[in-house]
């Protein structure tokens, strides 16, 4: 029998090659459909439940993906415990577990039957992966030393069948997809196993159970903004901002390599034209420019800030894991500062770098003394737990950060017209109202003027290999 599911999750694990065990890697399954089919292809049961969170929520990233809000599944959803023990009554009965890049599919599942105490029988199953079976049949060319790129659900059911399909990222559209997919390449040849022995009109049973399927298991609105993720900051408007002296205190130079445009002579030019009293160097990874910085910023009557963006792991001498998913922000006040920085900087490439310089926790609390630091942009650890993770693991690192900071902890807000920071800075809004942080105005800035713009894109792509041509993406991608 062919078990052929998909689930809908929480987002994605830091280390795909990480133990199930290792319940913070792998995200939360949210939803969970499945098809069983018998040794000739005939569906025996189509099922879909989506899971009602205990003790996490549906972070902004992934409601984007595939329209499951945190209060739709506390309405419609059903207790974890119930879905994993309706889903094991169907591995049970089945002989391969099927799926579009199958493994994750396994292993986020895998990982909750865990969670919940139960014995993991997913990953000693025999599985058909419908990525790998297919790429040489797909043949998208690409791909890793000069082979050929996994294809995408949708590029394989163009190539099985020469049209589009509706509905990607909802799992109970997908698994129907899926089992198409499958039934369809095994029907061509494309996949094979010695104990296949599938009805030849299979296809056309598929066609006529597909509508009473998605009629039985109904399915979910595309995504929609809620109310709450899609409010906009209120403008202040009871307060008279004109005689107060903004500074940037999250800028990007050319130091930044490969990242930023912003030469130091420039930078302190357009400072001053601004009338900014101060600015703060906040070169990712390194501080090569601090001399260039200061020395320049002083003969200009500019206060001059040193800080650096440090990339963090969770554990900086682990060089097995590429691990560096999210950035800090930190700034010197003063000689001593300045000196815990360097130290900082100088471990990060020292006994931290792999693929790029990474600092950790641990490394931080050492030689956090006279710094301060900000929660950053979008890749701040607070605002990726925030749109990728849920917002009850950001307020957890809120305490952490003001735990070990205190008064040196600010709350970064930006505004580059991206609705990803306009539901980060309503979350931050609230942290800092409720344990009392205060908040600062930034912009992370990569290059002067917004005519920069485009040299700035030509900068990425020398760094990414892209061609210009490449279509741009939101932020810096």
């Amino acid at each position: 029998m062919y078990l052929v599911f998909d689930t809908e999750t929480t987002g994605l694990p830091r280390n795909y090659k990480a133990p199930l065990t290792d319940f913070d890697n792998w995200p939360r399954v949210i939803q969970i459909a499945w098809q069983l089919h018998d040794e000739k292809g005939h569906l025996i049961e189509a099922k879909s439940h989506l899971v009602n969170p205990e003790g996490f929520d549906i972070p902004y990233e992934s409601f984007k993906i595939h329209g499951i809000s945190t209060e739709k599944a506390k309405q419609d959803g059903i207790a974890l415990t119930d879905v994993l023990a309706d889903f094991q009554e169907a591995v049970d009965r089945s002989t391969y577990l099927v799926g579009h890049n199958i493994e994750f599919d396994i292993n986020v599942t895998g990982c909750e039957y865990l969670r919940k105490g139960f014995k993991e029988k997913l990953t000693q199953k025999k599985k058909i992966d419908t990525v790998p079976e297919t790429t040489e049949y797909v043949a998208i060319p690409g791909g890793k030393g000069g082979g050929f790129k996994y294809p995408k659900l949708e590029e394989l059911h163009r190539k099985l069948f020469g049209k589009e399909f509706d509905s990607a990222h909802n799992a109970i559209a997908d698994v129907e997809v899926t089992a198409r997919c499958f039934f369809k390449a095994a029907d061509l040849g494309v996949i094979k196993r010695d104990d296949m022995q599938l009805d030849p009109n299979i296809m056309q049973h598929l066609e006529d159970v597909k509508d009473s399927i998605l009629a039985g298991l109904g399915s979910f609105d595309e995504p929609k903004e809620d109310a709450a993720i899609a409010t906009p900051i209120t403008p202040v408007k009871d307060h008279n901002l004109t005689e107060v002296k903004f500074s940037h205190l999250h800028v990007h130079t050319q130091y930044s390599v490969l990242q930023a445009t912003s030469g130091i002579k420039p930078l302190i030019d357009k400072v001053k034209a601004d009338g900014q009293p101060a600015i703060a160097m906040t070169d990712l990874g390194n501080m090569y420019g601090a001399f260039n910085f200061v020395t320049t910023a002083l003969k200009n009557d500019i206060k001059p800030i040193v800080g650096c963006e440090l990339y963090m792991a969770r554990d900086h001498k682990d060089k097995t894991v590429k691990d560096h998913s999210t950035s800090q922000v930190l700034l010197a006040k003063n000689k001593e500062g300045y000196h815990n920085l360097a130290k900082l900087c100088s471990a990060a490439w020292v006994d931290g770098f792999y693929y790029v310089p990474r600092i950790d926790k641990e490394l931080l609390k050492q030689h956090k003394g006279d710094l301060i630091a900000l929660s950053g942009a979008t890749t701040g650890e607070i605002p990726y737990l925030i749109l990728n993770v849920g917002t009850t693991q950001a307020e957890e690192a809120v305490k952490w950060w003001h735990n070990e900071f205190g008064d040196d902890f600010y709350l970064e807000l930006n505004r580059h017209q991206l609705e990803e920071e306009n539901h980060v800075n309503q979350v931050l809004l609230e942290f800092a109202s409720k344990y009392n942080i205060k908040t600062i105005a930034a912009n992370n800035t990569f290059y002067n003027e917004k005519a920069g713009a485009e040299a700035h894109d030509i900068l990425l792509c020398v760094k990414d290999g892209e061609q210009s041509s490449t279509p741009i993406g939101r932020g810096r991608g």
